[in-house]
């Protein structure tokens, strides 16, 4: 039987569920998943394998109009993800207005790779509304299928699987059959402490924080992790540490956890927290950080 393979890219507007169904897709928790947009901001890799086939999933940053350097490099990875893809899943759900972003979705017309639109969040509509937005997309965006799912309760997922091996080329392994995910330990540390700061802090506190981890060291029976977290404001970094560094503390408990149970081994972890006022339009910070291809 011959060999399938490729690059298949979640992409779409924020907050539509695409960290979730990328995790759901792969079988692993790989992308940070909170109910805030722009949670994603980096392109992350999950690899799925089958006995005749790879399909190599990259999750994206939610769509937007940058207002500085960080959200330019975030459109990078979107645009990026267009031009290497095999087949395009374009992620919606059924709260999003369909026209929301016309001019993207008129890129994606000019795109001959096979688009596949997934209306993500059905269980929170009803078979009307479904309808109804299946039509609107039917309208707007020339797609292979326009799939109804749920990613948070695993609706559907086979049949966006079927679909996609149904338009994925023939090819070799990209990648060894054991790998789950091109990122690194430091990466997933980074995000696992990032994703505990988005989900503690509210309003702009969480988007105005990039994690550095600053040294990782393995060993067989611990690893000894030190980060930094960078804020644009000296206010920011008072609510980041809180009262007798109360809210640093919960974040560093909470991300050490999480860290022990996704290495499956102690972790000993030390956050702190420095001000630098630029980091977000500083490029030599954001290629630091992972944010320059």
């Amino acid at each position: 039987m011959a060999h399938k393979s490729g690059f298949v890219n979640i992409i779409g507007n924020p907050n539509v569920g695409k960290s979730t169904l990328m995790n759901a897709l792969v079988g692993e928790r790989l992308s940070i998943i909170t109910s805030k947009a722009q949670t994603t901001r980096h392109r992350i890799m999950g690899i799925v394998n089958g006995e005749d086939f790879q399909i190599v999933y990259s999750d994206t940053p939610g769509v937007l109009d940058p207002s500085y350097k960080l959200q330019e490099y975030m459109m990078k990875f979107v645009m990026s993800a267009l031009e290497d893809s095999d087949v395009i899943l374009y992620i919606t759900d059924t709260l999003e207005v369909p026209n929301k972003n016309e001019g993207f979705l008129e890129i994606l017309r000019s795109h001959k790779t096979p688009i596949i639109v997934v209306i993500n969040k059905i269980d929170l509509s009803n078979q009307t509304i479904l309808e109804e937005k299946v039509d609107l997309w039917k309208e707007l965006l020339p797609a292979t299928a326009i799939i109804p799912a749920s990613a948070l309760h695993g609706f559907n997922l086979d049949t966006i699987l079927n679909t996609i091996l149904a338009h994925l080329p023939q090819g070799p392994e990209y990648f060894d059959k054991e790998t789950l995910t091109d990122r690194t330990l430091r990466f997933f540390a980074s995000e696992i402490i990032r994703e505990k700061v988005l989900t503690t802090y509210q309003k702009e506190i969480p988007y105005s924080v990039e994690v550095d981890i600053e040294e990782y060291t393995e060993s067989e029976k611990i690893d000894r992790i030190r980060a930094i977290l960078y804020v644009t404001r000296e206010s920011q970094k008072g609510i980041i540490i809180g009262h007798l560094g109360k809210n640093l503390k919960r974040v560093g408990t909470e991300a050490r956890l999480e860290l022990e149970s996704f290495l499956n081994k102690k972790v000993f972890l030390e956050l702190f927290v420095k001000v630098d006022p630029n980091w977000r339009d500083d490029d030599n910070k954001l290629k630091r950080f992972g944010y320059t291809q």
